[in-house]
């Protein structure tokens, strides 16, 4: 199999805690799905502790080890970021994003130090959280009048395609969810019933 469409995340949020010569560094991981996503959780972080004097930061989005994101947020280049997106290569998750919250204890901690911080913070965070298996998949809108809902259930049945929306009238619509590696099928299926029209969902 060329692609495969699962994936490892965590289920819900976690946080964990490292300490050291003073320096408290708290970490939040979180499931997320989107650039958005992760700002707004980084903004809900910045209001959560405005005296902290680092909210340093890596997240990861899809399978390949382009889509990333990170910040040292004024710690020295290297040390806080990459440490937390490394630990997320090693843990093999991905679609989560680590926020470590540091707040400054008076003694410096040398490159190091630094790197040892921000590492196990995240360890300690991620070690608390539930890892799951989750898919790839595209939405996909169905359309199709009333009496075709049977060939059009059938399919959704066999197939296991979890229904986000749906509204049976005259002209009845659906939305699925169909995961990477079963679309060809889906489509395939779709079209042997007449009458109905599919389209990738915005």
């Amino acid at each position: 199999m060329l692609f495969d469409d699962t994936y490892r995340s965590i289920a819900v949020p976690a946080e964990g805690f490292f300490k050291d010569k003073g320096s408290k560094f708290l970490a939040y991981a979180y499931p997320i799905d989107s650039d958005e996503q992760a700002k707004s959780y980084l903004a809900e972080l910045h209001e959560l502790h405005p005296k902290a004097v680092h909210h340093c930061y890596a997240y990861r989005l899809g399978a390949d080890r382009m889509s990333y994101r990170m910040s040292d947020d004024g710690e020295p280049s290297g040390t806080a970021g990459r440490p937390i997106l490394n630990t997320l290569y090693s843990r093999n998750i991905t679609n989560v994003l680590v926020v470590v919250v540091r707040y400054f204890g008076g003694t410096l901690l040398g490159v190091p130090g630094l790197i040892n911080a921000y590492k196990t913070a995240t360890e300690t965070a991620l070690d608390l959280a539930e890892i799951v298996t989750r898919h790839y998949f595209s939405i996909y809108k169905l359309s199709f009048q009333y009496p075709q809902m049977n060939d059009v259930m059938r399919i959704v049945k066999e197939m296991e395609l979890p229904v986000r929306v749906q509204a049976f009238e005259m002209q009845c619509t659906m939305e699925v969810e169909v995961r990477s590696t079963l679309v060809e099928r889906f489509i395939t299926r779709s079209e042997k019933v007449e009458g109905l029209t599919v389209e990738l969902a915005s």
